[in-house]
């Protein structure tokens, strides 16, 4: 686990590099601004995650937060990164990762009820996870999650731990919760324990058919008791017939939806429900850590047989999602073990194989994601009064969407986390 050694040293010194500017200081020969002092990003163009694309301005941040974006030169005092050839946007915003999952260090294998690892253990593997995040540009989280994601979403709020800001279920709810009365009562406990989302099962694993687990009546208490307490729920249903349950339960979101239809799509559409779909990074790094996965729980060769199976079906679902009306599609990638740090990969290929458009794929990444945690007036866009969740690629990632793969700086809440100065585009 250097790589979390290596985190925390990166965030307590000033950032490297940069260039010579007018109308600023060198961010390379400074030590960390005060909170008096503004901070400006000057690149090719900004990308202000509702869609518009501005050029000839900069980004202004102080104290943390979206001060201006003015325009290019007009801010004076301020330390600069001036970053030519890239593009300014809003961190990503990832709304579903599992935090905490990781191959053991002693075997490589993925870590099970075998493992001996300890509590403390989980929690530095969840802690080097969100570095990794981090570091690929994605700034916030929602893990579904584990006990392991509490000590870390609370340490990076403080402060104390490079990370994205998380969200977490700490547990499901499962079949096994028990009926509607159970449920609730898991619903409180959940609440109580602090966690920000409700995560709820109400289908089997794909690699098992993926067929409905939990009943209209069950749904009914779980998404109506997170809703009396103030919680989102969001559902892990691949069929139309478990996404229609909890639709007509009032959940929040619908997770992987790999055998939907369009007529059930449609029904989240009408319900409004957020659509999170899963359709390559998933099955990509099963495929490459096999041998890693293979012979834990349902990770059995006919689990790999369905799961590639599932591949262009599920591209076929988020494809016929893109041409239904009023249907918001939002970024996930369900990152597991071997994943965290390459979550960028699946708008790359919702882009170029879903047929996707660069600009709506960026949106639903950042302000429309955002919007599905009730975090629309935080974070997810570039303006005045949000967060200053902001990173930078090198070229354009509405030309290219690949560009999202080449972060330059990394900023959460006004700290500058990575910096890769621009000797020119790739």
């Amino acid at each position: 686990m250097t790589i979390l050694v290596a985190a925390v040293s990166i965030s307590l010194m000033p950032a490297a590099g940069g260039c010579a500017t007018d109308g600023g200081r060198d961010a390379s020969d400074l030590h960390p601004a005060g909170p008096d002092a503004a901070v400006v990003i000057r690149a090719d163009r900004i990308l202000d995650g509702r869609g518009a694309a501005l050029t000839g301005r900069e980004l202004v941040v102080r104290d943390g937060r979206i001060e201006a974006i003015a325009e290019a030169g007009a801010t004076q005092g301020a330390v600069v990164y001036r970053l030519p050839g890239a593009t300014v946007l809003p961190g990503l915003i990832d709304t579903h990762v599992h935090l905490g999952w990781h191959f053991d260090a002693a075997t490589g294998r993925l870590s099970s009820a075998a493992s001996t690892n300890t509590a403390e253990d989980r929690v530095l593997y969840a802690a080097e996870n969100a570095w990794n995040m981090l570091a690929s540009g994605v700034t916030t989280v929602q893990s579904l999650g584990g006990p392991e994601d509490v000590p870390v979403r609370d340490a990076i709020a403080r402060g104390s731990l490079p990370g994205p800001r998380i969200l977490t279920s700490i547990e499901p709810i499962t079949l096994g919760s028990g009926g509607p009365e159970e449920i609730r009562a898991r619903v409180d406990e959940l609440a109580a324990a602090g966690a920000d989302v409700i995560k709820i099962f109400a289908s089997a694993s794909i690699r098992v058919g993926g067929t409905p687990t939990l009943s209209q009546e069950q749904l009914d208490a779980a998404c109506g008791r997170a809703r009396e307490r103030g919680l989102r729920a969001v559902v892990h249903a691949h069929g139309p017939e478990s996404a229609r349950r909890s639709a007509l339960a009032g959940c929040r979101q619908i997770e992987h939806g790999a055998l939907l239809d369009r007529e059930t799509l449609e029904l989240l559409a009408e319900r409004q429900l957020y659509y999170d779909p899963h359709t390559h990074l998933i099955f990509e790094n099963y495929f490459v850590n096999q041998d890693r996965y293979l012979g834990v729980g349902n990770y059995t060769e006919d689990g790999f047989r369905q799961m590639r199976a599932a591949v262009p079906v599920a591209l076929a679902a988020f494809r016929e999602a893109l041409d239904v009306e009023g249907l918001d599609i939002v970024f996930g990638t369900d990152a597991v073990a071997g994943a965290h740090g390459r979550n960028w990969t699946e708008l790359v290929y919702r882009v170029r194989e879903g047929g996707q458009d660069p600009m709506e794929a960026i949106v639903s990444a950042t302000s429309l994601a955002a919007a599905s945690l009730e975090l629309e007036e935080t974070v997810g866009t570039l303006a005045p009064g949000f967060e200053a969740d902001v990173i930078a690629v090198a070229g354009d990632p509405t030309a290219d969407i690949g560009a999202l793969e080449h972060v330059v700086l990394v900023m959460r809440a006004g700290v500058v986390y990575r910096h890769r100065p621009l000797a020119g585009t790739p």
